[in-house]
């Protein structure tokens, strides 16, 4: 094989779909690839033209039109073109441009179509959409859903310890108080030259913290006693890429507390029943089980740091944005409900029924780690400001201090029920709603934003309801205020840059990089939202609206499931974001710099920026027309 076949082999293999195929069908491909070379501006695809090629960028920058020539999407290398036309007509259905000075593979369509027949995950990735990357990628993660799928290297508090067989019983227990842990793998020797990662044998036992007690303290046995004489032998162990169910079943079958983690015949780490209760302890449930019974709130502060592990667990389980937000919505939503209760407790029973709300996020079951509280309460048509506000002023700065403490930040725009502006009777929201409704400003626009999205999370959650059937009856008749509202939504724009990168910005700790909840999730959740209030659907949770609109003639077809895949998307790459911050020790954020991903993630994220992008183009045309019929 030529160096030159070689090198096209090493950069096709690269990237998807070519990295599915094997290396006979690797070199049966690249055999027959053509190098073609394209000017900067020059056109490398006529709409219309035949086309017998599958393109692939070697180097440089293509720009891909519609057959209206609006610019439809930018690549860059180890992207492909044209495959739609060869599937369909063998006629170009997007036009393509060079950008920039452009290296082309040029694949026959003859063996594009060839490879598609023979290699079904191949043919598979071209033949789904023109959205099949993101589309992809959705199932996958979708397919991952396995709540069994948590191996027990991801859950070991700390590296192995060891100590050879002669060592002493008081070394031992020095080294275990000094690493923090509960047990030491003994070993025939231990050589001083060698890092405790290497050993040119298999561990002979281990001694835990148990056998210290009961083999040493409760036998009144020297400190000087050699490890030979107390440590457990039989050594059971476990592969390090077990399952950690099967790690508690063996642990079950062998009645031991302590595992070592083999690799090779080497050991790399141990996992500790406590590790095992500790990661279970975890879950969403118990911890919302857990915040229920808290006494106190120095508890639940204290109990709040939970709810990172919690989001955590269930991401390395494969969860999906939908599964995470309820959770961590659910989470939330307890907190508060506990907190009240305990305000009650402290200032006794309230003097005229309320119902607390939650807004935003938490209505919408969409919240993640970096959040502020945006609240708000509903009051009794009996409510007397002069009789019952020292009470509620009371409870809501009880409840908002509290959560505040447990990591739900103060709102910078004041939106808590701490404000007095935000404790209404049902007719004066109603009021104030049809307001904001009816007179669209900038301000009112901003506020219908966040507080048309509203639950109930305690007291008389029958009035959130009927607020929310008010908001969606009186908006879904106001042409004008829709068309307001889609404009607004229009405030905050993907970042995707008039060349091919992204459009970066400083953040605060002076990277350049995406903000995934500002220019992303949020102006998606913003698209959602205006054609829900048009089609009247009363639910909060963007995919449960989406899946309302799904029927609806207001979104072409197949249109939701698009921008479904696209919200899911960048919502997943947020979250694994914050996950790896997390397990950084890291303070968690919105952002990501894209330099830290892979192509196939810079692509699918360009993929659905490019979908946000649509939407809101959508948006504009829809809503303007609606309000001049």
């Amino acid at each position: 094989m030529s160096i030159e076949i070689q090198d096209i082999i090493t950069f096709v293999s690269a990237y998807e779909p070519f990295d599915s195929l094997s290396e006979e069908e690797l070199a049966s491909l690249c055999g027959e690839i053509e190098v073609s070379y394209f000017q900067k501006e020059s056109q490398i695809l006529e709409h219309g033209a035949s086309i017998d090629a599958l393109y692939m960028i070697r180097s440089g920058s293509v720009e891909i039109f519609r057959r209206t020539g609006e610019l439809h999407n930018r690549l860059e290398p180890g992207d492909v073109f044209g495959q739609m036309g060869i599937l369909l007509n063998g006629h170009v259905r997007y036009p393509a441009r060079a950008l920039e000075d452009t290296l082309i593979y040029r694949i026959s369509a003859k063996k594009f179509l060839e490879m598609c027949d023979l290699v079904g995950e191949f043919g598979d990735y071209f033949e789904v959409n023109e959205h099949s990357t993101l589309q992809q990628i959705v199932q996958n993660q979708d397919d991952k859903n396995d709540m069994t799928s948590v191996r027990v290297r991801d859950i070991i508090q700390s590296g192995p310890a060891y100590l050879g067989v002669d060592a002493t019983v008081g070394e031992c227990a020095k080294k275990m108080t000094e690493q923090n842990v509960s047990s030491i793998v003994v070993f025939d020797q231990i050589s001083a030259e060698v890092d405790d990662n290497e050993h040119a044998s298999l561990p002979l036992g281990i001694v835990t913290d148990r056998d210290l007690r009961v083999r040493v303290l409760a036998e009144g046995l020297s400190f000087d006693t050699p490890l030979r004489d107390v440590m457990s032998g039989d050594l059971v162990t476990i592969a390090h890429d077990a399952f950690v169910y099967e790690a508690k079943l063996l642990m079950l079958r062998h009645n031991v507390h302590h595992l070592p983690l083999m690799r090779h015949d080497k050991v790399t780490g141990i996992v500790a029943l406590n590790d095992i209760v500790q990661y279970e302890s975890q879950s969403s449930l118990l911890l919302v089980r857990g915040i229920m019974i808290q006494e106190s709130v120095e508890g639940l502060v204290e109990l709040s740091a939970q709810v990172a592990a919690a989001m955590v667990r269930m991401q390395k389980e494969g969860a999906n944005s939908h599964m995470i937000g309820n959770a961590l919505s659910v989470i939330g939503r307890t907190f508060k409900q506990r907190l009240l209760q305990l305000a009650e407790e402290k200032l006794g029973a309230p003097p005229v029924p309320y119902c607390f709300l939650a807004l935003g996020s938490m209505a919408r079951e969409e919240q993640l780690l970096v959040t502020d509280q945006d609240n708000a309460m509903i009051l009794s048509a009996n409510y007397s400001e002069a009789e019952h506000g020292d009470y509620f002023k009371q409870l809501a700065d009880f409840v908002c201090d509290a959560l505040n403490a447990c990591g739900y930040t103060y709102c910078d725009g004041g939106i808590m029920a701490s404000n007095p502006k935000w404790r209404l009777t049902l007719k004066q929201w109603k009021e104030q709603f049809s307001e904001w409704i009816e007179k669209p400003n900038p301000e009112a626009l901003l506020n219908a934003s966040i507080f048309f999205d509203l639950e109930g999370v305690d007291g008389k959650v029958a009035w959130a309801e009927q607020l929310t059937r008010f908001i969606v009856d009186k908006a879904k008749k106001n042409p004008v205020f829709l068309a307001a509202m889609a404009r607004n939504a229009l405030n905050r724009t993907p970042p995707l840059g008039f060349f091919k990168d992204f459009v970066l910005e400083k953040d605060g700790r002076q990277r350049y990089s995406l903000n995934l909840k500002r220019r992303g999730t949020a102006p998606m959740v913003d698209v959602i939202r205006v054609h829900a209030l048009a089609e009247g659907s009363l639910s909060q949770n963007s995919f449960d609206r989406l899946d309302d609109l799904a029927q609806s003639p207001l979104l072409p077809a197949g249109k939701t499931a698009e921008i479904s895949d696209a919200l899911e998307y960048l919502s997943m790459v947020r979250i694994r974001q914050q996950v790896a911050a997390v397990e950084a020790g890291e303070d968690a954020d919105n952002t990501v710099e894209p330099e830290t991903l892979s192509s196939k993630e810079r692509r699918g994220l360009k993929e659905a920026f490019q979908v946000l992008s649509s939407a809101q183009k959508f948006l504009k045309f829809r809503y303007t027309a609606h309000q001049k019929g």
